[in-house]
C-alpha cells in the first residue's frame, strides 16, 4: 500500500488550510507544489539568491554550470517532472517535497514500483553549501547528485541516461529550453546541470535566529536564548554544527560515526563484505546502489572512502529548517529533536567506531527542552507556520514517548562500555 501522508501547511500562513491531496507515493501533487514554490520568492537565476554574498555566490557555482535564468527554469520544470521515472510514478520533488520542508518527511524513501530504500531524504534547502552531497558523500557536487538517483533501480529506475533524456527528448517545450540553457539537444548530462543549477536557488536561510544574533534580543525566547548558549557550551553541539557567516548551515561537512546504525549492526561483518563487493565493481553506480538497497548501507562514508574510521559514519546534517525535516538520522529512526537529543545526551551507541567526541552530556530535562527550543528558532521565516506545527506535533510526542532517553548513562552513572565489559554487575540497582 502506497504511503499517504497528512500534509501540514507550509509557507505564508493564509495558505496553510489549503493542502492538496496526496499524489502518488504520498507527495503533493506538482503542480500544487510549484503553486507552494511561486509563493516562496526565490531567485530566478538572474542574481545570487538573498542572503548568499555575489563573492561567495560566484566562489560555490561551478564555472562549466554558470546559474542562469533558463538553466534555473529547465532545472525547474525537471525537478517536478515524473517522466524521468521508468513508471511516470516519481520525480525530483516526490522526496524532496515543498511542502514537506524539500524533504518527504519519511524515515526511508518510496521510489518506483512502491520500493523502499535504505536512507532518509536530506533537505534540498541550502544544498548549495553543502561540500560533498548524499548522507555518505558519495557524490562530489550537485551536478553527480542529481542524475544519480534517475539511474538508481528502486529510486527513479531509468536502465541508463539515454533512456532518461529520450524520455523527454519529444517534448517540444523541453527542445526549446535544452537550447535555449545549454545550447544542445535533451541529454543526461544537461539534465543534472539544470536541475543543480535549480537547487542552488533555493536558499533558506532567514529565521528568527537570525534577527537575533543581528541583535534583536527579543527575536527568539529565552528558553532559546539558553539553549544557544547550551548549544555553544555544555551539549557541544558546536564541535560540529558551528553557526557563523561563514557557515549559516551548521555542518562542518565532515563524517562521524554517532552509534545509530550500532543499535542493530555488526560492522566487521559489513565492512568485510563491502569489501569483497567493491573491488569487483566500486564505482559510483555500484556505491549508489549499495547505500539504498543493501544492509551496507549502515557503513555509510565507509562504502566511499574503504577507511576503517569511517565505518559507520555519515555526514553532519544542516542544522537549518530542522523542524521541518524529522525523522531524523540517515535511516529516520528518530521522531523528534527531543529523541535527538536524549541519543547525544547519553553518549550515543556504544561501538569500536564511535566518534571521539561523543559522550555523555549530563543535559537536565530543562536545559534539553532549551536546545530543541533554539533549534526551532533555525525554520525560515516563509515556514513558520509549519514550524509552529511541528513544535507542538514533537513536543505532544515526547511528552509521552521517549524511546532514546537513558538517564543512567546520560548522568555517568554508568560507562558507556560497562554493560558488555561487566555484564548485569555493570548494570545500576
Amino acid at each position: 500500500m502506497r504511503h499517504t501522508a497528512i500534509m501540514m501547511a507550509i509557507g505564508l500562513a493564509a495558505s496553510a488550510a489549503h493542502a492538496a491531496p496526496a499524489d502518488l507515493h504520498g507527495a503533493m501533487p506538482m503542480a500544487a507544489q510549484e503553486k507552494r514554490l511561486d509563493a516562496l520568492g526565490l531567485s530566478d537565476g538572474a542574481h545570487p539568491p538573498a542572503r548568499i554574498d555575489p563573492t561567495v555566490w560566484q566562489s560555490i557555482v561551478p564555472a562549466d554550470n554558470t546559474v542562469t535564468p533558463e538553466r534555473v527554469a529547465l532545472g525547474r520544470k525537471l525537478y517536478f517532472d515524473a517522466r524521468l521515472s521508468a513508471d511516470g510514478t516519481v520525480s525530483c520533488a516526490t522526496c524532496h517535497d515543498v511542502s514537506r520542508g524539500f524533504t518527504d518527511q519519511r524515515p526511508v524513501s518510496e521510489g518506483i514500483r512502491d520500493q523502499l530504500g535504505r536512507r532518509n531524504a536530506p533537505t534540498t534547502m541550502n544544498a548549495l553549501l553543502m561540500q560533498t552531497m548524499f548522507l555518505d558523500g558519495r557524490a562530489p557536487t550537485l551536478e553527480a547528485q542529481a542524475k544519480l538517483p534517475i539511474v538508481n533501480p528502486i529510486e527513479m529506475g531509468q536502465p541508463d541516461g539515454v533512456a532518461a533524456a529520450n524520455a523527454i527528448a519529444g517534448d517540444a517545450d523541453y527542445q526549446k529550453m535544452f537550447q535555449a540553457a545549454y545550447g544542445r539537444d535533451p541529454n543526461y548530462e544537461d539534465i543534472g546541470n539544470a536541475i543543480a543549477a535549480f537547487e542552488r536557488t533555493l536558499v533558506f536561510l532567514d529565521a528568527p535566529f537570525d534577527a537575533y544574533v543581528a541583535g534583536n534580543a527579543t527575536a527568539i525566547s529565552p528558553a532559546a536564548q539558553a539553549g544557544f548558549a547550551l548549544f555553544n557550551g555544555k551539549a557541544r553541539c558546536v564541535t560540529c554544527h558551528a553557526l557563523n557567516p561563514s557557515n549559516p548551515i551548521g555542518s562542518d561537512n565532515r563524517f562521524h560515526n554517532i552509534g545509530v546504525a550500532a543499535r542493530h549492526r555488526d560492522f566487521e561483518k559489513l565492512a568485510a563484505q563491502a569489501l569483497v563487493t567493491l573491488e569487483q565493481n566500486g564505482g559510483a553506480d555500484a556505491v549508489d546502489q549499495l547505500a539504498l538497497t543493501t544492509d551496507l548501507s549502515e557503513l555509510g562514508r565507509f562504502l566511499v572512502s574503504k577507511q576503517r574510521s569511517d565505518i559507520g559514519a555519515f555526514k553532519t546534517p544542516q542544522l537549518r529548517n530542522v523542524a521541518l525535516t524529522a525523522p531524523y538520522m540517515h535511516d529516520g529512526s528518530m521522531q523528534t529533536l527531543w529523541d535527538v537529543m536524549d541519543h547525544y545526551n547519553k553518549g550515543g551507541e556504544a561501538n569500536t567506531y564511535l566518534d571521539g567526541g561523543i559522550e555523555p552530556l549530563a543535559l537536565s530535562e530543562t536545559e534539553i527542552d532549551q536546545l530543541v527550543a533554539f533549534m526551532f528558532t533555525l525554520t525560515d521565516r516563509r515556514f513558520q507556520a509549519e514550524g509552529q506545527a511541528a513544535f507542538a506535533a514533537q513536543q505532544k510526542r515526547a511528552r509521552t514517548t521517549r524511546p532514546f532517553r537513558d538517564n543512567a548513562l546520560a548522568q555517568r552513572k554508568v560507562l558507556p562500555f560497562a554493560d558488555r565489559v561487566m555484564g548485569d554487575a555493570g548494570k545500576e540497582n
